[in-house]
C-alpha cells in the first residue's frame, strides 16, 4: 500500500472499492483487481531476463500509471526507472520517488517545457525525446532558467510512422546541436518499433525488428564517426524485447504490458507458435464485475460496460471460463452470453480487458489480492494525466 494512502476514514463503496483485509468476494464492482502473485512472478521474470542479457529495463509508466507498481518493478525486477508519455505523468512519478524518468515523447509547448525543466529539482534524472533541431534551443533555455540539466534521446522513426527522424544525418545533426547547447546533454537514441508489437506472427515481428535494428545500428555508427557516444539505445516492448536484447545495439528495454498482460497482447504468438499469455506471461490485471441481471435466460448482464474499460483493442474475455462469453457492452452494462444459464445474479467474474493502458486510466484504484483476501489498495497515481 502507498504510504500516503490512509483507509481509516474511507468508506467502501463511497471512497474505495475495498480495504486491506476484506474478502475478495466483498470487493465492490466494477473495479480493477491485481493478482499479486501473478504480478510479482511477471515482474521477477522480466527482471531476471534483462539482467541475464545485460540490459537495463526502464518500465513503461503509461501502462499502469501507478507509483506503487513502478516501485514494485524496481524492488522485484531491478527496473532502473520509468518511461512516461506526458510531462504530467512524469511529474507524478518524480514526486512519488522514481529517480530516473524518461519522457519518451516530444515536448514542444512552452509551458510544458518549463515544467519539464523543473523535474530535476524533484531529484529525478530527467530525459526527453527530440526529433526536431528547433526543439533544442527551447529546452536549453528552460533548463538554464531553472538551473537544471535535461538529457536528450533523439527519436528515430524505425517503423511506427509517428514521431522520429528517418536518417542518420538528422540524428547526427541534432546530437551535435544538443551537445553545443547549455544545460543539455546528449544521452542516446530512442527507437521503439510500436507498429509491430501486436502482430500475431513471431517471424513477422522479427522481420520488422531486423529492419529497425539495422537502422539504429547505422545511426550509432554515424554518431561514433563524429566522436559522439550513445550511453543509451532504448526501446523494445512486450512483443519484441527478445529481439532488441539480442541485437548487440540496444542496451535498454521499455517493456510495459508484460506485467499485467491484456487480451490483445496475450493473443500474439511466441517462437513456438504459442500465445504469450499461455506460458510466457500470466494474466495479472482484471476488471472485477458482477452479474446484475439475468432476466433473459440465455444472457447475463454485468456492471462493467464502456465506462469501466477501453475496447479499442477489442472486448474483454472472461478469465477461467469457457462456458460464458462477454459479447457486447454499452455505457454501464456488459452482455454475457450464457446459453446454459450457468451464472447467478450477484456472481462475480474476472474480465481480462482488451487494452490495459487506457482501461487503467478510467479507474482510481487497484485492489491487490492474494489467496482470496485484499492485501493492498493502490491509487492509479497518474490517472487522467494527459497533458
Amino acid at each position: 500500500m502507498n504510504a500516503q494512502t490512509k483507509f481509516d476514514d474511507l468508506e467502501v463503496g463511497y471512497d474505495v472499492p475495498a480495504v486491506p483485509g476484506m474478502n475478495e468476494a466483498d470487493i465492490q464492482t466494477p473495479c480493477l483487481v491485481l493478482d499479486l502473485d501473478a504480478l510479482e512472478r511477471n515482474i521477477r521474470k522480466m527482471g531476471d531476463y534483462a539482467k541475464a542479457h545485460g540490459m537495463r529495463h526502464r518500465v513503461h509508466g503509461k501502462m499502469h500509471k501507478s507509483v506503487d507498481v513502478a516501485k514494485l518493478q524496481e524492488e522485484l525486477g531491478g527496473a532502473v526507472g520509468v518511461c512516461c508519455q506526458k510531462v504530467s505523468e512524469a511529474e507524478v512519478f518524480a514526486r512519488g520517488g522514481i529517480k530516473d524518468v524518461l519522457v519518451s515523447n516530444q515536448v514542444r509547448d512552452p509551458q510544458k517545457i518549463d515544467r519539464l525543466a523543473r523535474l530535476p529539482k524533484l531529484g529525478a534524472r530527467t530525459i526527453v525525446c527530440v526529433d526536431d533541431i528547433d526543439n533544442v534551443p527551447d529546452l536549453s533555455a528552460a533548463a538554464q532558467k531553472h538551473g537544471t540539466e535535461l538529457e536528450v534521446l533523439i527519436e528515430i522513426d524505425c517503423g511506427a510512422g509517428r514521431c522520429g527522424v528517418t536518417t542518420t544525418e538528422a540524428v547526427v545533426n541534432i546530437a551535435k546541436a544538443v551537445n553545443a547547447a547549455e544545460s543539455l546533454k546528449f544521452t542516446g537514441i530512442q527507437a521503439y518499433q510500436g507498429a509491430m508489437q501486436h502482430m500475431d506472427s513471431y517471424e513477422d515481428r522479427k522481420a520488422k525488428l531486423d529492419i529497425a535494428i539495422a537502422q539504429v545500428a547505422d545511426a550509432v555508427e554515424g554518431l561514433k564517426k563524429e566522436g559522439i557516444d550513445c550511453e543509451l539505445v532504448s526501446g523494445g516492448g512486450t512483443g519484441s524485447y527478445y529481439f532488441e536484447s539480442n541485437s548487440g545495439v540496444y542496451n535498454e528495454l521499455q517493456c510495459g504490458s508484460y506485467a499485467f498482460m491484456d487480451a490483445d497482447y496475450g493473443r500474439i504468438l511466441d517462437k513456438d507458435g504459442n500465445r504469450i499469455d499461455q506460458g510466457e506471461w500470466e494474466n495479472a490485471f482484471f476488471i472485477l464485475t458482477q452479474v446484475m441481471s439475468h432476466a433473459k435466460a440465455d444472457k447475463a448482464i454485468v456492471d462493467a460496460g464502456l465506462k469501466a474499460q477501453s475496447v479499442d483493442s477489442g472486448l474483454p474475455f472472461i478469465f477461467g471460463r469457457d462456458d460464458v462469453e462477454y459479447v457486447k457492452c454499452s455505457d454501464e452494462h456488459g452482455v454475457v452470453a450464457d446459453p446454459e444459464g450457468a451464472l447467478k445474479v450477484g456472481e462475480k467474474l474476472r474480465l481480462v480487458p482488451g487494452h490495459c493502458d487506457p482501461t487503467a486510466n478510467v479507474h482510481d484504484w487497484y485492489v491487490g489480492v492474494r489467496n482470496g483476501k485484499v492485501e493492498t489498495v493502490w491509487p492509479v497515481s497518474a490517472r487522467g494525466k494527459a497533458y
